[in-house]
C-alpha cells in the first residue's frame, strides 16, 4: 500500500508533459476568447473636457465645419453626411500632418499635399500614401441637437491600412487614376 501511494506522488515524464500540454491549451484558449479580441481591438480613447461645437446644429447635410479640439492648437473637422450623421476627425493628415479638407463633390476627406483621401464615415484611408486612418474625435449629440466633442481616439493599429472593398470605393479609386 505504501508503494501505491508513492507511485501516485511520483511525477513521470508522461504525467508532466500531459499537465504542461493541458495548461498551455487552457492559457491559449483563454487568450483568444472573443472578449479579449474585442478589448485588444479597441483603440485607445483619450478623455478631454467636453466642448460644444458652435454652429454644428445649423450645418447642412453634405457639408463640413472647422473647429479646434481638444486644445486651441489642435485643428479638427466636423462633417455632416448626407444621411444627417456627424463625423469628426483631427484635421491633420496621418501621413505628414498636412491639413485635410472635405471634398463635397466626392464626399470624402482629402489631403492636398500627397493626394491622400479618407472615408468620411470611418476615417479609413481610401488612397494615397497615408498608412493609418485619421484620429477620431468622439461626438455626443445633446438636447436641442447640440453637438459636443467629448474625447479623442488616437490612431489604432487595428484600423491600419483597412480600405473599404465596396463597389463605391473601388469606383472612387478608378476615377482618381483616370
Amino acid at each position: 500500500m505504501a508503494d501505491a501511494q508513492s507511485q501516485d506522488r511520483e511525477i513521470t515524464r508522461r504525467r508532466f508533459c500531459n499537465g504542461l500540454l493541458l495548461t498551455s491549451t487552457g492559457l491559449l484558449f483563454a487568450a483568444t476568447t472573443p472578449v479579449s479580441e474585442a478589448a485588444a481591438r479597441q483603440e485607445p480613447l483619450l478623455a478631454y473636457p467636453p466642448l460644444r461645437i458652435e454652429g454644428a446644429e445649423r450645418l447642412m447635410p453634405g457639408s463640413s465645419l472647422y473647429f479646434v479640439y481638444p486644445r486651441a492648437t489642435d485643428p479638427a473637422i466636423l462633417v455632416r453626411a448626407e444621411d444627417g450623421q456627424y463625423y469628426a476627425y483631427s484635421q491633420r493628415c496621418s501621413h505628414m500632418g498636412c491639413s485635410i479638407y472635405f471634398e463635397r463633390a466626392s464626399r470624402r476627406l482629402e489631403c492636398p499635399c500627397h493626394k491622400g483621401a479618407f472615408n468620411t464615415q470611418t476615417g479609413f484611408v481610401l488612397n494615397g500614401p497615408p498608412l493609418r486612418p485619421l484620429d477620431l474625435i468622439v461626438l455626443q449629440i445633446r438636447a436641442g441637437g447640440e453637438v459636443w466633442a467629448v474625447g479623442r481616439g488616437v490612431g489604432s493599429t487595428d484600423r491600419k491600412c483597412q480600405r473599404p472593398a465596396s463597389a463605391e470605393a473601388v469606383s472612387e479609386r478608378v476615377a482618381m487614376r483616370q
